[in-house]
This record gives C-alpha cells, structure tokens and sequence, in this order.
C-alpha cells in the first residue's frame, strides 16, 4: 500500500501517476502541483470531516471549535455523555448528531478500529467506515486521503471531482459516481493522488471562468468553496 505522508510522498506519487497516464501531465502544467494539505487523524480527524461535510469552510471550522472547546479531551465517551441539547447549541444538526452518537458508540466499542485502517487497503478501510451508521462513501474517503494520507482514496461522488473529470477528459456529460469508479480503475494504487490533481484544475477553472460551474452554498472543508455533493 502507498501512502502520501509528506511532500517527497507525493513528488514521488505524483511521477507516478503521470506515468500511468500522461494525461495528468497536462494537468499538472495546467494548474499546478496540488498541495499536501493533510488533516489529524483519529477520532477527532473523523467527526471532524463529518462536521465539515456539506458545510462552508468557515461555517465548519466554528462548530468545531466549539466542539473542541466543550469536550476536551476530545473522546468519544464525552460525545457518548452529551445530550442532543447541548450537541445542537453548538451548531450540529440532527442527524449530525445522530451521526457522531453513532461513530462514537462504533469507536469506543472497537466496532470501528481506527488504528487499524492504515494497515488495510483502501477499499478495505472505506468499508469498514461506511459500515457505521454515519459515515457515507464521501467522508469515509476523504478520511482516508486527508486524515490517513492513503494514496488510494478515491471519493468517487464528489461533485466538483465530477466535474473536473469531464472538463479535463472532455466528456460529453459530467460522469456518475459509477462512472468515475470506472475511469479511475487505470490510476490505481495513486487515485487520490488523482483526486488532489483534479481539484487543483477545477480550482483553476473557476479562477479562469469567473464563476463556479455548480452552486457553491455547500463546501469541503481543507479546499475552499466547493458544489454540493452527496451525502455523507
């Protein structure tokens, strides 16, 4: 298994995908290296890309620090312990709420081995995430890229990686999750790589068209303003 830990990481993952299809070549002269952008990891990293999901970057980051201020340390007992109330003064939703009880309840158990994930491949310790009531196909991969650095990670319902594809291969419609799994069965083991080259050229392109392709109400958290993408 490949991992992308540090910059030399992703130099290296980064000659090898363009090695696998020169195409990322010309993306790369383009827009530019991706950065690393890497987030903590561990149960806090978790409900933290949770949190960040459908939500603006600024939006996010409030309600997780009010998260990280009311439960320190941040375990998943003290979310365990929390009432709904108290969860929803600080921002959550409901069913966000509902989320984090039950991750909570899957980590403290050892349902969900959070250690262990890095010792699995990716689509391994993606259904091990999205086993838990909570965690859907986009956090559990962006987890695994971010939070994990795995090199495989490959968020496949992210609309504004949708969109990048179909711009940067010229397809004739934006392709479906279904479909950018398949595209990307060539760029295994580096598909998140992919997936960090692919955002970097959609940013671009906003850049250079002026306005967003897709209403930009719901953002990612760790890549700026973003479309709306599918649920957790």
């Amino acid at each position: 298994m490949h991992y992308v830990h540090t910059e030399t990481d992703l130099d290296t993952a980064l000659t090898a995908l363009v090695k696998a299809d020169p195409r990322f070549g010309a993306l790369l002269a383009a827009a530019g290296r991706p950065p690393l952008r890497r987030r903590v990891g561990g149960f806090a990293g978790l409900i933290a890309t949770v949190v960040s999901q459908q939500l603006s970057t600024a939006s996010a980051a409030a309600i997780w620090g009010r998260l990280e201020a009311a439960f320190e340390p941040f375990e998943p007992e003290a979310i365990l312990r929390a009432r709904a109330p108290r969860l929803a003064r600080l921002g959550l939703s409901g069913p966000k709420i509902r989320a984090l009880k039950e991750i909570a309840r899957a980590v403290g158990s050892g349902k969900l081995a959070l250690a262990g994930l890095g010792e699995l491949s990716a689509d391994d310790a993606h259904a091990a995430l999205t086993a838990v009531h909570g965690i859907g196909p986009w956090t559990a991969n962006i987890y695994l890229l971010s939070s994990l650095g795995h090199a495989d990670a490959w968020p496949a319902g992210d609309l504004a990686l949708q969109e990048a594809a179909r711009r940067a291969f010229g397809l004739a419609a934006r392709p479906s999750a279904k479909d950018m799994v398949t595209l990307a069965e060539p760029w295994r083991p580096w598909r998140a790589v992919a997936a960090r080259v692919l955002w970097t050229y959609y940013r671009t392109l906003k850049r250079r068209d002026g306005a967003p392709v897709q209403p930009t109400q719901k953002t990612r958290g760790g890549h700026g303003r973003r479309t709306r993408r599918t649920k957790a």
